[in-house]
């Protein structure tokens, strides 16, 4: 690394950092937190809507979080009215999850909010530079993600 370079992966991580001071994930729809969101939105891409639910299991699976979070997350949820356990018919063991209609109706404020920032960010950027960050935030991505796969064979 030269000296030049040192002065560009610097200004890269500032850039990245400044993201965290935005707060994103501290805006709350419902008095719900960014995390029990993102729990209602799993639940309502993967359950079909008149199918039983999905599986705790499932969830962990798709939000790469532990059973046991997922679990405590669906208390919460459900104590607050948003999700319902369901009793499936074919395995007693198995409880499905599934969005009551406070949920169904979060989940749609949330998305609502979501599609309305990014519309805005569209605009403020346009399309073609929209277009190129898309790619950019791609590489990115898949740069992470790579290294996140060669340090979790050590």
């Amino acid at each position: 690394m030269n000296s030049n370079d040192h002065g560009v992966y610097q200004r890269l991580m500032e850039a990245f950092l400044q993201f965290d001071k935005l707060h994103w994930h501290h805006s709350s729809i419902a008095g719900l937190r960014h995390s029990e969101l993102t729990v209602l939105y799993c639940i309502k891409r993967k359950a079909a809507a008149d199918g039983p639910g999905i599986k705790v299991s499932e969830i962990s699976k798709i939000l790469k979080v532990t059973s046991p979070t997922i679990t405590q997350f669906i208390k919460n949820l459900e104590t607050k009215g948003f999700v319902e356990r369901g009793i499936d018919k074919k395995d007693r063991r198995a409880v499905p999850i599934r969005l009551t209609d406070k949920g169904e109706i979060t989940v749609k404020k949330a998305m609502d909010a979501i599609f309305a920032s990014f519309d805005g960010l569209v605009e403020y950027l346009g399309e073609e530079d929209s277009s190129r960050l898309i790619v950019l935030l791609a590489k990115v991505f898949s740069y992470f993600d790579e290294m996140n796969i060669r340090n979790s064979r050590f």
